[in-house]
Parts: C-alpha cells; sequence; structure tokens
C-alpha cells in the first residue's frame, strides 16, 4: 500500500485530474453490510480500482478549481505515524499534546500574538470561524450566556463581514443561535474589500436603531477572488468601537510565510482571533484547520467544561491542568497536529513562504495570458493565488458552464465556477505546490479548444481512462 501510494504521488501528472464514475462504479458501492470478515488484499483491490481512479484531484498539478492543498507524502507518513499511535488529544499528560501546544506556539509567533494567546487545531476554517463567534459570544455576554442562552440582549447583537465573505460566517451565526440575520452584509470597493467607511455607518445605525454590534469578520483571501480586506484600518475601528476583531484566513492568512506577501496581511497581528487552514497553502494532507486567539483565558472560557471524569491531578497520565478539550467543543480529537509539525519542521517556513509566493505568481501569468487572448475577458483584478475569466461568446454564462464541465471529464485540468457581479465565471485557484507554467498553458488551451467547439455548435468527443493502483 505504502509503495503504490509513492508511486500514485510521484506518477500523478500522468493520470487524469478527474474523472466521472459510471453507475456500474457507483453501484459497487451499495453492497449490504458486511457481517463475515473479508481478506485485506480484496479490500485494497477495490480501494485501487474504485476510488483512486475517481479521487477528487486535488493532488494532482491541474487542480485548480476550489482551494485546496496537494499534500506531501511527508504529510502522508505522519499521518500514518498518527494513526499508529491513535492518540486521543482530548486531553491528559502526554507527548502529542505537546506537539500540538509547540505548533500553537510557532503560529503564535508568525501572527505576532502574544504569549497568553491560545490555538487548537479542528476540521477547518468553517469550524474554526464558527468557534470564534462563540468566543465573541461569550466576550459580549458574559458567563451567564453558556447555561442561561442568548436572552434578551443576546437577541440584540449584530455581527459585520463583507458581502464578499465567506458562507460559513452566516451559517456560524445560524448554529450560534443568533440567526443568520444578525450578520451585516457590508458592500465591497473596486477592490472587493470591505468598505470600511460603510462599516463605520452600519454600526453607528444599529446602535441609534438599540442594537449592540459585537463582532467584526474581515477577510484575508476572499473565496470567489482572494481579496484581503484593509486589516488595519478595519482593527482600528474595532478597538475604537470595543468590537472583537475575528480574521477569516481560510488560505490567506498563510501568506504571512512569504516575505514578499506578508505586507499585504497588515493588521493581522492585531486580531482578537484568525482562522486559517493548514491544509491548504500550507500543503498539510487534510484535515488540518486552525484557530488562533489572543486571549486564551477568553477562549478557554468560551468552552471549558469541568467535569468528574475530566479531573485534573498533579501527577500521572490525568496531569496538566489545561487540556485542549477546555478549547473546543470536541473531546475526542485526532493527532492532526502531527502532519502539519512534520511538514512545517521538514520543508521549514522559508520554503512553505516561496511555494505561496510562486502560487501567486503563476496566477499572475495565467491573468497575463487571459490578457493577451482576445477570445478571453478578466472579470476581476487578481490579489493573490485566484484568477476569474471566461470564454468570450453569445450565452456566455451557459457556454462557460460547458466549458468548464467540458474540461473536467476530459481530465485536462479542474477549475470552478462562481458568480461575480452576475456574470458567470470561470475560477482558478493556484494552491498545489506541484503546479507548474505547463499547467497554466494547459488550462488556457483547454478553454480555448472546448470553447470554440461549444460556440461552433460542436458537442466535445471526451475519452479518457485513469488506471487503477499497480497491485
Amino acid at each position: 500500500m505504502l509503495d503504490d501510494m509513492f508511486d500514485y504521488v510521484a506518477g500523478i501528472r500522468d493520470r487524469p485530474v478527474w474523472q466521472p464514475m459510471s453507475q456500474p462504479t457507483r453501484e459497487r458501492f451499495r453492497s449490504r453490510l458486511p457481517h463475515a470478515p473479508t481478506d485485506l488484499a480484496e479490500v485494497y483491490r477495490d480501494f485501487s480500482e474504485l476510488v483512486v481512479p475517481h479521487a477528487t484531484g486535488n493532488v494532482h498539478p491541474g487542480f485548480m478549481g476550489w482551494v485546496h492543498g496537494g499534500g506531501t507524502v511527508v504529510g502522508m507518513l505522519a499521518e500514518m505515524l498518527a494513526a499508529g499511535l491513535n492518540a486521543n488529544l482530548g486531553g491528559r499528560d502526554h507527548a502529542p499534546i505537546e506537539i500540538e501546544r509547540q505548533v500553537v506556539d510557532w503560529t503564535r509567533q508568525l501572527f505576532g500574538f502574544p504569549r497568553g494567546a491560545s490555538g487548537i487545531f479542528v476540521t477547518g476554517t468553517s469550524m474554526a470561524n464558527l468557534m470564534a463567534v462563540l468566543v465573541a459570544r461569550r466576550t459580549a455576554l458574559g458567563a451567564s450566556v453558556r447555561t442561561a442562552g442568548l436572552g434578551e440582549t443576546g437577541r440584540r447583537l449584530r455581527a459585520y463581514t463583507s458581502k464578499a465573505a465567506h458562507g460559513c460566517i452566516a451559517k456560524a451565526m445560524d448554529i450560534c443561535g443568533f440567526g443568520s440575520d444578525a450578520l451585516l452584509g457590508i458592500a465591497v470597493d473596486a477592490a472587493h474589500r470591505i468598505d470600511v467607511a460603510a462599516l463605520r455607518a452600519a454600526i453607528a445605525a444599529d446602535r441609534a436603531a438599540g442594537l449592540k454590534p459585537f463582532l467584526v469578520v474581515a477577510s484575508a483571501g476572499t473565496v470567489d477572488i482572494g481579496a484581503i480586506d484593509d486589516l488595519t484600518e478595519v482593527a482600528e475601528l474595532c478597538r475604537s468601537e470595543g468590537l472583537w476583531f475575528h480574521v477569516d484566513g481560510a488560505f490567506g492568512a498563510l501568506a504571512m510565510l512569504s516575505p514578499e506577501l506578508a505586507s499585504m496581511l497588515a493588521g493581522i497581528e492585531r486580531a482578537d482571533s484568525i482562522a486559517l487552514d493548514f491544509h491548504k497553502w500550507g500543503q498539510v494532507p487534510y484535515d488540518a484547520g486552525f484557530l488562533l486567539v489572543r486571549d486564551g483565558a477568553k477562549h478557554r472560557d468560551a468552552f471549558a467544561a469541568p467535569a468528574a471524569y475530566l479531573r485534573r491531578e498533579t501527577r500521572g497520565l490525568a496531569a496538566g491542568a489545561q487540556w485542549p478539550c477546555d478549547l473546543g467543543p470536541d473531546l475526542s480529537r485526532g493527532f492532526r497536529a502531527l502532519k502539519t509539525w512534520f511538514t512545517l519542521r521538514t520543508f521549514g517556513t522559508d520554503a512553505l513562504g516561496a511555494v505561496i509566493a510562486r502560487s501567486c505568481a503563476l496566477a499572475r501569468h495565467l491573468e497575463a495570458r487571459v490578457r493577451a487572448e482576445p477570445e478571453l475577458e478578466l472579470l476581476a483584478p487578481v490579489n493573490l493565488n485566484i484568477v476569474c475569466f471566461r470564454y468570450r461568446c453569445e450565452d456566455a454564462d451557459a457556454l462557460n458552464r460547458e466549458i468548464v464541465a467540458d474540461i473536467h471529464e476530459s481530465g485536462l485540468a479542474a477549475p470552478s465556477t462562481t458568480v461575480l457581479d452576475g456574470r458567470l465565471a470561470i475560477r482558478a485557484a493556484i494552491v498545489n505546490h506541484r503546479t507548474d507554467v505547463c499547467d497554466i498553458e494547459q488550462l488556457i488551451t483547454a478553454v480555448l479548444t472546448f470553447g470554440r467547439q461549444r460556440a461552433a455548435g460542436l458537442t466535445p468527443l471526451i475519452e479518457i481512462e485513469a488506471p487503477p493502483l499497480a497491485l
């Protein structure tokens, strides 16, 4: 299995990025609950033949559709080691928790947070954003919110983010009991950054209406085009208004690893909390989300729940006053920190930062190629690593949707789509460290080829086959 996965990663460029599953293949996943044992070799054969050829494709350098990291073999091996230890990182006194604490401290240093800061690994930024809202809620309403609920004061709380923010922010407000209507979407400027003047006016209007502003969520890399809000200006506004300042930095926050890009994040060091994913630009295998909170005491106040069966002792395995379960909803937690620790130590932040800067350089190359092609048009400014463009034609939304599906089914590349100012765009997010200029050129060629065929009324003939792993 290990040898085959090494070969899979080493030869990934020779495979299609993605291919659709046939109905017979899908039916193979509809079997009844297995009561009797099956030989491991047979189970692995099914994995090789049914799963591997139909994977998401984000290991492939041609995957550019969504902001998915490419992972590394180092991370894969660390994941195996973590599974072998089978450690539960909810608490107690053992080395895996020290690994997580070390990565927390490294992350604290990266963002210039004080020593009292806390951090925790979670599934991803969606969960980290949810947890940040809970910390902000506890800070705004006090301890009673955890026993008595929101109450009348809680129902008057109001949060703010830009209209370009990720949808998980509204979902977090819903889950936290505020309802998504308690989140006000603020207009963006020409660069797709939150309009701070409009934010300031909205806060004033809500206060005048008897509402209680408590939270602003800024974006460090918006989901559609990778825009970064003016974090310094937002930070100053939040301080003057007494609001919790949270940064959704799902992928963009790790631009701090690149000296070339870090200045774009000026002000992030003033945040009360930051959410990010090491499994994106950090190239750690899924999943490795992270929440960093400036004031560790406020973080613990939002989640710690003492119980007799979780007693903290002065000696033995139950020693240690602060356990990770005090910083989030999970008591059972996997060893996500190990693959991040291996990645940071093996490659170093200089190399990871160079990979991040290179992905932005590749995005600028794609931007230049789009501008140079009369048949293509750029639909948004290129801030970091995301390029939104499309094929020029009549009924462009429908045709570009077909072009993207054609490219997916061809296995040549995997862009995605989004809608900007009412127009459907082909969205290329360059995250994988394996992606190179040749992959950008292949994407451009595919868009032009399928665009011309579709514009001429032709249906492209696509035939690909992804081989199973060698057995």
